[in-house]
């Protein structure tokens, strides 16, 4: 079947949808068209690995829109195929189904693919990813079997579905190849922490620890470890990270490699397409410049809206605080920038308390701020991130000081 619309979008998750949207709230009139390979309407992942799986929001409080709401904009959509090639000179894209859709404007938002362990065992029933709707309701079928988990990744997904697994009664050991939890993403005082939250509800976490392989026969029966250890286990949950679905892009000439490059109005470097959300490579200003993917729901919104407006012509560019959160247990994390590349980080508050915060700088420079329970530092700490601020550090470890006086 052939198919044409005036802007293909493929990808039917937070980044796509957000990109239809802004379409027509920017006077868009032409046709689009959303290719998803996932039968649903676009939902939002994030809860999956936190609200969905512990039972505390239904699939239908995680759809972005309602049908009804597609159809009065006249979305269309494709759902169930995936996109296995682009022919950017024909300017058009063929599906797994053989359909062949042709475009004006082609807006890449796929993701990414969960990473899966390199390891013997990796295909046996009981081992799981949390990317989508389908790996939640698997796993959450198999539970009330379930007696031990191992969670392979100490990054948020993994943490964020200990904790779940941890209030369900589990018995839950946590794998991280580094020498702390959330080594990637934040500073040692953050990881300590979580570190000492975790153990305290009885989450076995094991660091510097690397898997040899899963163990059984159909069906998992445990995890052997690097060093020898063998760990019993009905179900594994791997959380390592998201590799970018870029492979037909970069077959047909986009430059990239860890995601696909794009330019700030989220040009690639083929005529009229663009990528935006986890698989976007791209240049950022609270990064030092440096090229990196952004993995959140604000990367995806803001960089739809940029290329929606590019696509009507309007001038646009991505330059937008990045921003993140985490709920584990009773704990709201929240996060203002990116600490990549920090030199000094201050703690303010008590985390004996549960609640503090801890200020990220870099050459004098407030990047970034990590908030735990602390809504009041993460709003008001925003402006300091996207000035740059430069504040005296026993100034801001004052937890009698409000941040927005800092500024004055």
């Amino acid at each position: 079947m052939n198919r044409h619309a005036d802007v293909v979008i493929v990808g039917a998750g937070q980044a796509g949808a957000a990109c239809a949207i802004a379409l027509r709230q920017n006077g868009f009139e032409g046709s689009i068209l959303l290719v998803g390979a996932e039968p649903e309407l676009p939902y939002e992942r994030p809860p999956l690995s936190k609200e969905y799986l512990a039972g505390d929001k239904t699939f239908d409080r995680l759809l972005i829109r309602p049908e009804p709401f597609w159809a009065e904009r006249h979305v269309d959509f494709a759902l169930g195929e995936s996109v296995v090639g682009v022919d950017a000179g024909a300017y058009r894209i063929v599906t797994d189904r053989g359909s062949e859709i042709s475009y004006g404007a082609l807006v890449w938002a796929t993701g990414g693919a969960p990473r899966r362990l390199t390891c013997d065992g990796h295909h046996l029933a009981g081992v799981h990813s949390v990317r989508s709707r389908a790996d939640a309701d698997r796993m959450m079928a198999e539970l009330p079997d379930v007696a031990r988990v191992v969670v392979v990744g100490g990054g948020y997904i993994g943490l964020e579905a200990a904790a779940v697994l941890a209030k369900f009664g589990k018995q839950v050991v946590l794998l991280e190849a580094q020498d702390r939890v959330l080594s990637r993403v934040a500073g040692e005082a953050l990881s300590r922490f979580f570190e000492r939250e975790h153990r305290s509800h009885g989450v076995d976490i094991r660091l510097g620890s690397a898997v040899d392989c899963i163990l059984g026969d159909e069906t998992v029966k445990g995890v052997r470890l690097s060093d020898g250890e063998t760990l019993s286990a009905d179900m594994v949950i791997v959380g390592i990270g998201i590799a970018p679905a870029v492979e037909p892009l970069i077959a047909a000439g986009a430059r990239g490699g860890n995601g696909v490059e794009v330019d700030a109005q989220c040009r690639t470097s083929l005529p009229d397409i663009y990528a935006i959300g986890d698989c976007a490579l791209h240049e950022n200003r609270f990064a030092a410049n440096a090229s990196l993917r952004l993995e959140s729901v604000q990367n995806a919104n803001d960089q739809a809206v940029v290329a929606a407006k590019t696509i009507v012509g309007q001038d646009a560019a991505y330059a937008a605080v990045p921003w993140f959160w985490s709920n584990q247990y009773d704990l709201k994390l929240q996060t203002v920038g990116l600490s990549i590349g920090h030199d000094t980080a201050i703690v303010r508050g008590d985390p004996d308390a549960r609640s503090f915060s801890v200020v990220y700088l870099r050459q004098g420079s407030v990047i970034a701020l990590d908030c735990v329970n602390r809504i009041k530092d993460y709003v008001q700490g925003r402006k300091l991130v996207a000035e740059g601020a430069r504040i005296d550090p026993a100034k801001l470890a004052d937890d009698s000081v409000p941040l927005k006086e800092m500024l004055a």
